[in-house]
């Protein structure tokens, strides 16, 4: 079954332990959105890393803490505080600062000899910033290369004029087929999907084991079902097919 990546961008404690205890199967990061996770007293930070490892979830800071940091010169100081916590999943992405491949590289083997799973993100954030598809593709081939776990296609908390998506939130399949071929398939690309529109089309393109990002967390179930047939978007053409071949 493919990845499913929650993006939380403040839900109480209590609320994640209540969401992971009916939900936690069907999850497998829960992604603290932008540079929230700084905003967290140290033990606060750390009970809510340990109360997801209890069920089967990894927590982690989004990429965007870590770009401050690398602005600010304080890398060390961000590994340092992710250990402590009990952090092991990063994510290292340049959706708003600059970095050269060579640049990304080094840090992405920093990350590794320092013991974390590193989740990459491709893509800028502003649709001004937008690159050029030959870089996304030589970003995403680089960073597998490199030992990236996965690598996660910029599609924000919007889900629009970002990464594979159009102004209006449909997918370019043109961009989409080319990322998976750099890939060599889609199996270690996450979509970040936040739309059910893009879901349902990623999972009608690849099937349940399509990995989704950037879900609200009150969706998590919502998701699964869309995922497995238990809502009529996705359950309808098994039933048309059925019907076909009858």
């Amino acid at each position: 079954m493919g990845l499913t990546m929650v993006l939380d961008k403040g839900t109480p404690l209590q609320v994640l332990d209540g969401l992971l205890a009916v939900a936690a199967p069907y999850v497998d990061f829960w992604k603290l959105a932008f540079g929230t996770s700084a905003l967290l007293a140290q033990e606060a930070l750390a009970e809510r890393v340990e109360v997801a490892r209890r069920y089967g979830v990894e927590v982690y800071p989004g990429g965007t803490l870590l770009e401050v940091a690398l602005f600010q010169g304080r890398l060390e100081a961000w590994i340092d505080r992710a250990s402590a916590v009990g952090i092991r999943t990063v994510e290292l992405s340049d959706g708003t600062i600059s970095l050269s491949l060579e640049e990304r590289c080094r840090i992405l083997r920093r990350l590794r000899r320092e013991g974390f799973t590193v989740v990459t993100e491709v893509g800028k954030k502003h649709p001004d910033d937008r690159p050029d598809p030959a870089v996304l593709l030589r970003t995403l081939r680089v960073d597998l290369n490199e030992g990236a776990a996965w690598v996660i296609v910029e599609g924000r908390e919007s889900g629009h004029t970002v990464g594979i998506y159009r102004g209006d939130g449909s997918i370019d399949s043109d961009l989409l087929d080319a990322l998976v071929e750099a890939a060599g398939g889609p199996e270690r690309i996450i979509w970040e999907a936040p739309r059910k529109s893009q879901q349902e089309e990623l999972l009608r393109r690849f099937g349940v084991n399509a990995n989704l990002g950037n879900v609200e967390p009150p969706g998590i179930l919502a998701l699964e079902a869309l995922r497995v047939g238990l809502r009529g978007d996705t359950f309808r053409p098994v039933v048309r097919d059925s019907e076909r071949r009858a």
